[in-house]
């Protein structure tokens, strides 16, 4: 917003004051107004709009401070700055408690209120691009990034905008690759939760000896090697969403502490003794029969009870056949964009073969096997060539023995299209340059 677009109306039953601010500010560029009373004022706001109004306290009539009262009505988003003698100063800090901006005193310093009206206006720029910015996540969290047109998606769909709107915990099942972390977002992206941080957490991933400290956080000197206190994830995730993925993973004392946590909301950091309360939601993942852990007392029944409120199952691609076709040109579209290939659609042939696989690793491998194909494709459309050898659907024998063949396939292609250049080659492969020396020996791949 400039000066030019930036309104500001002068209310001022002195004519003196009301003109020479008006000059003042006029001279400055700024788009402005005056009324002689707070009457005036009131018709100005049914014609114009203004970003902000200096209201005079003392006025016959309608006071300056009834003014402001009726401008929280009728235009919500002026921000109001009151002018006020010395001998109502007190009026003037309860204006500021009922919402004005700032004040300033009579006799009025031109200077001084150009600074004020500075700060008004960089207030009102900050709020604008809040509302543009809130406005930004609401239409993020109305997206659907969940892609597919099968039964079993669309029914998932409908599930997560009903409880992104209901502060429940869920628990998302499914293998491996079929796109459970994507739903926790989904979820935090359309519930009233998302203007705060989705937090994940892969329990899988993280050493016993370390989740604790990864989960609660520490105090400085906690135990050796904690030269600086650090924030646990709880934290990280107040007002937002806690998102726990392999939950079955995680140790029974785990377990205890984790329920501790989500009946209470509180917690104490490692080597602390001051209780932290938090506000989260939690959502978790997991690809084990937890069931089955519970009877092998691997897992607490009243943990499973308490993060189990409202189950999601995801389907493996290959129960959702249909849906492979549009997660493929998506994956393509995106992987296309981001290494800059002019690569539009894939080939009937192509098409076929992803169709004819039954994909162990799910959505993730899909992404992965198009990404490989966008890498090593030439023309404007990726052919069954160009797509790592997949083994039939249910083939599963022939799919093991086929890994190794995909490998040296792929590697040989990969190797030919960038003649041979080895740091080239291991940089698309994804790999060091020793690990590609050690294949090209492996599987005695000749220039």
């Amino acid at each position: 917003m400039t000066e030019e677009q930036f309104g500001i109306l002068i209310v001022d039953d002195e004519p003196s004051v009301r003109d020479s601010l008006y000059h003042w500010f006029r001279k400055d560029g700024f788009r402005v107004g005056a009324a002689e009373s707070a009457h005036a004022a009131l018709e100005r706001f049914k014609t114009d709009d203004w970003d902000l109004a200096l209201l005079d306290i003392k006025m016959p009539g309608m006071d300056g401070m009834e003014l402001q009262r009726r401008l929280r009505q009728v235009a919500p988003n002026t921000t109001v700055v009151m002018i006020t003698a010395h001998g109502t100063i007190e009026t003037a800090v309860e204006a500021l408690k009922c919402g004005a901006f700032d004040y300033v005193t009579k006799p009025v310093d031109p200077d001084d209120l150009t600074r004020v009206v500075w700060k008004a206006l960089e207030h009102k720029r900050i709020k604008t691009e809040n509302v543009r910015l809130r406005a930004k996540l609401d239409e993020l969290g109305e997206s659907d990034d969940i892609v597919g047109e099968s039964p079993e998606i669309k029914r998932i769909t409908e599930l997560v905008k009903t409880l992104a709107k209901n502060d429940v915990s869920v628990l998302i099942r499914g293998e491996n690759g079929t796109g459970k972390e994507l739903v926790a977002r989904a979820i935090h992206t359309g519930s009233p939760r998302r203007y705060f941080p989705l937090v994940p957490v892969n329990c899988g991933a993280v050493p016993e000896n370390l989740l604790e400290s990864e989960l609660f956080g520490h105090e400085r000197g906690a135990f050796t090697g904690a030269a600086h206190r650090r924030q646990g994830r709880l934290e990280q995730a107040d007002g937002g969403t806690l998102f726990l993925d392999e939950i079955g993973s995680i140790s029974p004392r785990m377990q205890v502490e984790l329920l501790r946590v989500l009946d209470t909301k509180e917690f104490t950091r490692i080597g602390g003794n001051r209780a932290i309360h938090v506000d989260f939601r939690v959502v978790c993942a997991t690809n084990q029969d937890l069931e089955q852990l519970i009877h092998d007392k691997l897992f607490r029944e009243d943990l499973y009870f308490r993060i189990n409120v409202f189950p999601i199952e995801l389907p493996p691609l290959r129960k959702r056949a249909s849906d492979i076709p549009l997660l493929a040109r998506h994956f393509l579209t995106e992987c296309a964009a981001r290494l800059d290939k002019q690569i539009h659609d894939f080939s009937d042939g192509a098409l076929s073969k992803l169709l004819d696989y039954d994909w162990p690793g799910n959505v993730r491998e899909l992404a992965n096997a198009v990404e490989r194909a966008v890498v090593v494709a030439d023309g404007p459309v990726l052919d069954a060539g160009d797509l790592p050898l997949m083994a039939p659907a249910g083939s599963i024998a022939a799919r093991d023995d086929a890994l190794a063949e995909m490998e040296r396939v792929h590697v040989a292609r990969v190797l030919t299209k960038t003649e041979w250049n080895i740091s080239h080659a291991a940089k698309l492969l994804q790999v060091d340059r020793t690990t590609l020396y050690k294949k090209i020996k492996k599987y005695d791949l000749k220039k």
